[in-house]
């Protein structure tokens, strides 16, 4: 027996704004890292434009799967973490090359080069990449668990706030639903009855 979760149009669109919230949180730190470490780079070797983006990439990967599996999807699916990972990487470096691909057609297709032209373009590939990896991140590696809940999950939490109740002791919340689809499952203790004499 599983008891169906109805979510209104509104609790969808307030739940997909905490989640932009929270990716925008973590990539907004990634987005620090990658230009800190893309700068620091530029400032104190003498690597390529491209090869010091993507170095800054690979570090702000790594901050972002540490902020996003622990803050924004950490309700999320937990299933198999080399599944996971192994997306996290494939798509990050998918993204990757959609930003060090709009830096390097700038930077060597037109020729644009100068500190501030590296940042705008290097911002202009991370603005792109970071609606792709939103879209991928959320639909492929960070899954959400299944709407509805598990028959035998719903009846060993409902049989649990049951006995607590019949024996007077305070039960844990539960949502109604579930109580009401327990009280249906579960039936109630038998009390022998009187001897007669």
């Amino acid at each position: 027996m599983s008891t169906p979760t109805h979510v209104t149009l509104s609790e969808r669109f307030r739940g997909i704004g905490r989640e932009v919230l929270k990716f925008g949180a973590v990539g907004g730190l990634g987005v620090l890292v990658n230009f800190g470490v893309f700068n620091l780079l530029r400032h104190t070797t003498d690597l390529a434009v491209v090869r010091a983006s993507v170095i800054a990439i690979v570090v702000a990967i790594i901050s972002n799967y540490i902020g996003f599996r622990y803050f924004t999807y950490r309700d999320r699916d937990r299933g198999s973490r080399r599944r996971e990972m192994t997306l996290f990487v494939t798509f990050s470096l998918i993204g990757m090359v959609i930003e060090s691909g709009v830096l390097y057609v700038a930077t060597y297709g037109f020729g644009w080069d100068s500190n501030l032209q590296s940042n705008i373009f290097k911002f202009l590939g991370m603005a792109i990449a970071t609606v792709f990896r939103f879209w991928s991140y959320r639909t492929w590696v960070f899954r959400a668990l299944p709407e509805t809940t598990d028959a035998s999950a719903t009846d060993a939490s409902a049989t649990a706030v049951l006995a607590a109740q019949r024996e007077g002791a305070d039960a844990p919340a539960v949502d109604a639903p579930v109580v009401e689809a327990a009280a249906a499952v579960v039936p109630a203790p038998v009390t022998p009855a009187p001897a007669a004499r």
